[in-house]
């Protein structure tokens, strides 16, 4: 049996799982849809390497959910109110349909107001993605203790508040999706370049993000230019998918890859998105970020290219302004007006504890000074986290004895 099977389908199938199964319990029961769920794929890891890998698997999965949820509610007892409920519609819908709702509606639920916008992400990548604790500690930068504190007092809410799995009204729609496109943006994120794992790019993430952001073009209330905006920051990414891995499964940087390989379907995809995305007078990062990342998807080198990608660089961090964003403009800005000039703006940014700070610096430095690159290279090497960030920043190095 391949052994990404079942973290693959974990990835896939956690979050639709436990979505129905909240949908037909409710929320006072979502310890108990996330234990279903738990042991669903405890039983594939269990079975299928003696048995096999049964034909349809994801089948397989949803029919041991179903069994597991009726023996669960017989375990409360038929005096309970779950049990009476459960006798008179004992079907778990895991159709497509049945997922979709199920799906829609955790999104929303979790970005409820009367939950803090911190554990709102937190509490949906838990629940409708699958992320485990330490994956989220480390996409906000945290310790594990502080997300647990999160989600105990998130899902506390849920029960204190009797918060149902409902689409909210047309008029709060607005208001919750800013959080859920953060939480489907860092998703993404964590797929494309995770410090929690060695992996260069977890594809399974990234897709299970753009699926879900897909998810949200099919309802009139959710396919929104903001939507439409994420979905094609996504595509430009995933067009330069294989590019970014190379022979040896080791990363491919930027200017190193092979742009033959880059998906041109992917690139005019995501095109027709941010271009549907521009009708109205809605405006967000997402656009932004957007045209950046569909400038880097031009495979030919140009003024006007690095130019463009200056000046949204400039506008997003009029609109939001983060150290991180003012970081990447720096690389763009050397494209434009030359590796001193960077050094100068990305100097003034002082991140310390960030490598990646460190590594652009020397990567600038190289044009320059080669004792200065070297000191950055070793600074952010110090900082690296995974095996393979620490290969590339040891390259950079060795390179500069060259």
């Amino acid at each position: 049996m391949d052994s990404q099977l079942v973290p693959h389908l974990f990835r896939t199938e956690y979050g639709k799982i436990v979505a129905v199964l909240v949908r037909r319990f409710g929320f006072d029961q979502v310890g108990l849809a996330e234990d279903i769920a738990s042991e669903t794929f405890l039983a594939a890891l269990e079975t299928w390497p003696y048995r096999g890998v049964p034909e349809q698997p994801v089948a397989w999965l949803y029919q041991v959910a179903k069994n597991k949820a009726k023996n669960a509610v017989m375990r409360l007892g038929r005096e309970s109110e779950l049990a009476e409920e459960f006798a008179v519609q004992d079907e778990i819908d895991l159709s497509d349909s049945g997922i979709r709702d199920g799906q829609l509606r955790m999104m929303f639920a979790v970005c409820h107001p009367a939950i803090a916008p911190e554990a709102q992400v937190g509490l949906a990548l838990r629940i409708l993605c699958g992320f485990g604790i330490e994956e989220i500690a480390d996409a906000f930068l945290t310790n594990k203790e502080t997300i647990n504190k999160r989600l105990y007092r998130a899902k506390e809410t849920l029960r204190k508040e009797r918060i149902e799995a409902e689409f909210p009204g047309f008029e709060e729609v607005e208001a919750r999706l800013v959080a859920v496109l953060a939480t489907l943006y860092l998703l993404f994120s964590e797929g494309y370049y995770s410090d929690s794992h060695e992996e260069v790019l977890r594809e399974d993430v990234c897709l299970e993000a753009m699926r879900l952001t897909e998810l949200l073009l099919t309802d009139d209330r959710t396919n929104q230019p903001q939507t439409r905006a994420l979905l094609a920051l996504m595509c430009f990414h995933a067009s330069r998918f294989a590019a970014r891995r190379g022979s040896n499964g080791d990363m491919v940087l930027y200017d190193d890859q092979d742009r033959s390989r880059w998906n041109q379907e992917l690139v005019a995809r995501g095109a027709k998105l941010l271009q549907e995305a521009s009708v109205g007078d809605q405006f967000s990062k997402y656009h932004l970020e957007a045209g950046i990342a569909f400038w880097h998807s031009t495979p030919e080198e140009s003024t006007q290219k690095w130019e463009s990608i200056l000046m949204l660089h400039n506008q997003l961090l009029v609109l939001e302004y983060s150290p991180v964003a003012a970081l990447n403009r720096t690389y763009a800005l050397s494209k434009v007006k030359g590796a001193t000039a960077a050094i100068e703006e990305a100097e003034k940014l002082k991140l310390e504890n960030n490598r990646f700070y460190f590594a652009l610096l020397g990567e600038l430095y190289c044009e320059i000074d080669h004792k200065h690159a070297r000191a950055h290279f070793e600074r952010a090497l110090a900082l690296a986290k995974t095996e393979q960030d620490q290969r590339i920043i040891q390259h950079k190095i060795e390179n500069l004895s060259l």
